[in-house]
């Protein structure tokens, strides 16, 4: 599929999607008929108490390899790949989504040193890499989100909090992907480096139409980012809207 062709259509579509956590009791409902569409290029956060259901959805979405999670019913199609049933477009799905799981920092693969971490995405999918434009690829990302590039060969034990965090963000930025499904992207991060993640998104949005899906409830950060917010309760939404002006649902409103 040509690149220029999943850039026109919309990033993510989904239609009454249905999302199952499967448990040692058997399956939970856990996101309950969810509908929203994500043109490209634009910006979506998500957000709601925890256990609303919000990791699960963006788990879901990205194509993630967590055996607890099942789409049971309603249709996804992200990047016009369907999320219920890839088949063998599982490989394009992880390959055309940026995705940052809840607490990516902490989850950094403790054996790899960064430039490996970063570079990884990569290298399992290409038997032969040229090594010199690799490093700058990796030197590039490092210095975008303003991360020594003596730290290329650091291992993540070695590295602040806030530090593994900027590194798992350029990790899902490394494939240049058509969106990015970031989940609690600010975790861990000073304020004075928050811009920093603002400008790295942005600048995807504005110059290759990249889209964002974020789970986040910093109202600010979704001011910042002029992104439309969908608000998640017991995995239904509730609400929708952008900053302070959200649409409730008949009801909804009275329940927070």
């Amino acid at each position: 599929m040509a690149r220029a062709a999943v850039e026109e259509s919309d990033a993510i579509v989904c239609e009454d999607i249905v999302i199952d956590r499967i448990g040692h009791s058997g399956p939970v409902r856990a996101i309950d008929g969810v509908t929203f569409t994500l043109p490209a290029g634009e910006l979506m956060c998500i957000a709601g108490a925890t256990g609303s259901g919000k990791s699960t959805l963006v788990g879901a979405l990205a194509g993630a390899a967590d055996p607890s999670i099942r789409v049971a019913g309603g249709a996804a199609r992200v990047c016009g790949i369907p999320v219920r049933h890839p088949g063998r477009r599982l490989r394009e799905l992880t390959y055309r989504t940026g995705y940052l799981p809840q607490n990516a920092g902490a989850l950094l693969t403790p054996q790899l040193t960064v430039q490996e971490i970063i570079a990884e995405p990569i290298l399992q999918r290409e038997r032969r890499v040229n090594v010199k434009a690799l490093a700058i690829r990796v030197a590039t990302l490092l210095d975008e989100l303003h991360l020594p590039l003596g730290l290329a060969t650091s291992f993540p034990y070695e590295l602040s909090a806030g530090m593994r965090q900027r590194v798992a963000i350029a990790r899902s930025f490394v494939l240049d992907p058509n969106v990015l499904i970031a989940d609690e992207p600010l975790a861990n991060l000073d304020v004075e480096v928050r811009p920093v993640v603002f400008d790295a998104i942005t600048r995807r949005r504005k110059e290759r139409g990249m889209a964002a899906l974020l789970v986040s409830n910093d109202a600010a950060f979704a001011r910042e980012l002029g992104a439309e917010t969908l608000m998640i309760r017991a995995g239904a939404v509730v609400a929708r809207g952008a900053g302070s002006d959200l649409l409730w649902t008949p009801g909804a409103q009275s329940g927070r």
